[in-house]
């Protein structure tokens, strides 16, 4: 592939996840000029004859990924976020401990010889030591991203997902964060539950469902916590309240509400600015959450991953 001349390549970005790898190519002024996606998570890597050396999926991956960019473009160096630097990926970035300056992220990336002319470039994730540590890793570009326009404000940074996280940025720095299994507990209690055995997939979905889920945690009801309240999802279902199709939106409902109220009683958030970053659709849920709860703004940021990649890469002085 010859890379259009009026579309040059300055920089090569990698989220690289445990299902998936997306790659970015960056011009010279920092916009992304195309984007692909492959399945070549580190769990997921092609199948290739590596002997005795364990770096030969990755390379593989790599090269069939954007090796067409890194042969037209031989100078553009390569950045990469996500699981491919935890203990299971190509190399382990140390983790950072907060709280800390986002350039400091990018004073600190690990560098990897992939034998393919050039150096990979991992971002580290963050730790937060405590009685009960907390990590991230993959979010901490996304929420770098989202600073790039708001700098100097108090914020709350949400990243809705299988393990939400909510980072508090205080002056341009990352001071503190909590991680909340909710969708991957929904997930499991929805397929691996008796609570599963009665729900019926919606053709769309239900708000009014999820509203009254997202209420529990404020009722009486919900001072006996949500190991207790899931269990309405079947009784009042078996009570003929909540229709098969709208327990998979009230349970979600609930899950959502009882996080969003252990984070506001974790720290008062009166009118603070609070920005989403994820799947517009989660999105959208956890801003009627939030709304209910009477917390806000909420705003969504958009293109926070690419954003912050090319952001890292600058502050390193990857890019110019």
């Amino acid at each position: 592939m010859n890379l259009d001349h009026n579309q040059d390549c300055a920089l090569i970005a990698l989220d690289w996840g445990t299902s998936s790898l997306r790659c970015y190519r960056f011009d010279a002024s920092g916009q992304v000029v195309e984007r692909r996606a492959h399945p070549w998570g580190i769990m997921n890597l092609p199948a290739v004859a590596h002997g005795d050396d364990p770096q030969a999926p990755y390379r593989a991956a790599l090269e069939a990924a954007c090796g067409d960019w890194m042969q037209a473009a031989p100078q553009a160096p390569l950045i990469a976020a996500g699981m491919v630097g935890s203990k299971q990926g190509w190399r382990e970035a140390a983790y950072l401990t907060v709280p800390l300056a986002p350039d400091r992220i990018a004073r600190q990336l690990t560098e990897v010889d992939t034998g393919l002319g050039r150096p990979l470039w991992i971002v580290p994730g963050l730790l937060q030591v405590s009685t009960l540590p907390n990590v991230m890793r993959g979010e901490e570009t996304q929420v770098v991203g989202a600073l790039q326009k708001r700098r100097d404000e108090e914020l709350l940074i949400g990243l809705p997902g299988t393990h939400s996280k909510w980072v508090r940025v205080t002056g341009g720095r990352i001071q503190h964060f909590d991680t909340f299994m909710t969708g991957e507990v929904y997930g499991a209690l929805c397929s691996h539950t008796i609570l599963g055995r009665t729900m019926q997939k919606p053709d769309s979905a239900d708000d009014a469902a999820f509203v009254r889920g997202a209420r529990v945690a404020q009722s009486a009801q919900g001072q006996a916590g949500v190991l207790s309240n899931i269990f309405s999802s079947r009784t009042l279902g078996l009570t003929g309240e909540l229709p098969a199709t709208a327990q998979p939106d009230y349970l979600s409902g609930l899950l959502i509400g009882h996080e969003i109220a252990a984070l506001k009683a974790l720290q008062p958030l009166p009118q603070q600015a609070i920005i989403l970053i994820g799947d517009p659709g989660l999105c959208r849920r956890y801003r009627l959450a939030l709304e209910l709860y009477g917390l806000g703004p909420v705003s969504e940021a958009t293109d926070a991953t690419e954003t912050g990649l090319w952001t890292l890469a600058r502050h390193a002085g990857l890019v110019a």
